[in-house]
């Protein structure tokens, strides 16, 4: 059988007009945004039958490749790099919608193209509001364990300068890891008042919970959920990540708690 692979000469700001440079481009965002293989192969399947193609998608952990057999017998290929290196959970359920409309018939093959290309960009959620939501959010875990109010407001404080930290080093084009690292060790310093200076009643309670925004938790579910599915070289690519984060945030955690000689 004669394949053929064809690398997209697409920009990333214009839809493709061939559907299946299309629906190769879709599962490249798909799976970039946090999407599980699962996920990503069954939406994929369904907008591939609903536009008449005979495809199949190849999902690795940077790249997916979309088979199209093609009317003379031969077989094309489009291969793809991961769109967007981030979770994103508004784009993952736009796609997901726009899925099931094209293939519920809802959507003609050029909506569809408009619509994805309106969805991919649409700007992402203003970074204070998540800033404002993380170092909320760590708050209430904290109380959730069992802190005091005292605590609560160490915890947002601490949240709120390392996710901060996170987010300027990120703009800036900086390593995700030592992101991390760093937002650990600067949020486990902040944490640590309560036992520098006697803050509240549940000092411990605070510095534990300072550096859990930072936790990959997403991540850890995708790979198990993959792995299930039998997707083991995605699930190990996405699991192995997660372990990276962990160390990162286990080295900050350690370094904030040694530096300030703290014994816990």
């Amino acid at each position: 059988m004669l394949m053929m692979t064809a690398m997209s000469t697409d920009t990333p700001h214009r839809c493709p007009a061939e559907p299946a440079a299309f629906v190769a481009d879709y599962a490249a965002w798909m799976w970039g945004c946090g999407a599980t293989c699962i996920r990503t192969q069954k939406n994929v399947s369904r907008m591939a039958a609903a536009l008449g193609l005979d495809a199949r998608l190849n999902i690795m952990p940077m790249h997916v490749q979309l088979a199209v057999s093609q009317p003379d017998g031969t077989e094309r290929v489009y291969e793809r790099p991961m769109r967007c290196h981030g979770i994103n959970f508004d784009l993952n359920s736009r796609l997901s919608r726009l899925s099931w409309a094209v293939a519920d018939g809802r959507m003609s093959p050029e909506g569809a193209r408009h619509e994805f290309d309106r969805c991919i960009h649409l700007p992402h959620t203003k970074a204070v509001r998540v800033l404002l939501l993380a170092s909320l959010a760590n708050a209430s875990f904290c109380r959730l364990f069992g802190g005091d109010v005292a605590s609560m407001l160490i915890v947002f404080v601490a949240t709120l300068a390392g996710f901060r930290l996170k987010q300027v080093m990120l703009a800036d084009g900086r390593d995700m890891r030592l992101a991390v690292l760093l937002a650990a060790f600067f949020s486990a310093a902040i944490g640590a008042a309560g036992h520098i200076f006697g803050i509240g009643a549940t000092p411990e309670i605070a510095l534990g919970t300072s550096v859990l925004y930072l936790i990959p938790g997403v991540p850890y579910i995708n790979a198990a959920s993959d792995m299930i599915d039998r997707h083991y070289l995605c699930a190990f690519s996405r699991l192995m990540d997660a372990f990276v984060i962990t160390a990162c945030i286990t080295v900050g955690l350690c370094g904030g708690i040694f530096l300030l000689g703290l014994e816990v």
